[in-house]
């Protein structure tokens, strides 16, 4: 319903309260979809470490899921990078919420950088690189993979709770209404995994030959 105007014709702004109300589903939206997006990498990623277990026979496995992670994996990025930006930029909502703890802060910048690496040399393997320096990319890739999964195992436990509690609640009746833009939500993660899928299917037939017994 469109705000009425007082006697001087103008249009009243929205009350404190309603604003802080906004604010604060910003910072609600921000962590549920961090959360749903976290949710969904935790489900992909352990479909990938089974494919590591037979490398040989799930190459094509492996590679499939590793690039339907990277748009979810982008939008993980990208909702947290927001909150550290809006975080240290001083908004009060943010400020209030307050941010992780500081080994948790301490550990993203490594777990963002390790992720790019770990992404970018495994795409470089398939399509991008001349074979003759496929083995030293294969060895950043496998190094840089066991150093992701030890700093992904601690982010990952001291999200858990977070994660646990948040990111179910865009997909329940009782509580997607509480917070505006759990459709639009929704409609990020579904497209970036139906994208992640897409590109899987066009980039996958190319993984051959990197791969040394």
């Amino acid at each position: 319903m469109a705000l009425g105007r007082d006697v001087e014709g103008r249009t009243p702004t929205p009350s404190l309260p309603n604003r802080r109300r906004s604010r604060l589903s910003g910072v609600e939206s921000n962590a549920r979809l961090t959360a749903a997006a976290a949710a969904v990498i935790f489900v992909l990623l352990a479909i990938e470490g089974v494919t590591i277990l037979r490398i040989g026979n799930l190459l094509n496995v492996h590679v499939f899921i590793g690039i339907v992670l990277i748009p979810i994996v982008v939008v993980k990025i990208s909702s947290t990078i927001w909150r550290f930006v809006r975080y240290y930029a001083g908004d009060p909502e943010y400020r209030r919420h307050g941010p992780p703890v500081l080994v948790l802060r301490l550990l993203g910048p490594v777990v963002v950088v390790l992720t790019v690496v770990v992404f970018a040399s495994g795409v470089g393997l398939v399509v991008l690189l001349p074979r003759s320096l496929r083995q030293e990319l294969f060895f950043v890739h496998r190094a840089s993979f066991i150093l992701w999964i030890v700093v992904m195992t601690v982010h990952v436990l001291g999200h858990l709770g977070e994660t646990t509690r948040l990111a179910p609640r865009d997909w329940l009746l009782r509580t997607r209404r509480q917070v505006a833009g759990a459709s639009t939500r929704q409609w990020i993660l579904v497209c970036s995994v139906v994208l992640g899928a897409l590109a899987a299917v066009a980039i996958t037939p190319h993984a051959y030959g990197w791969f040394s017994r």
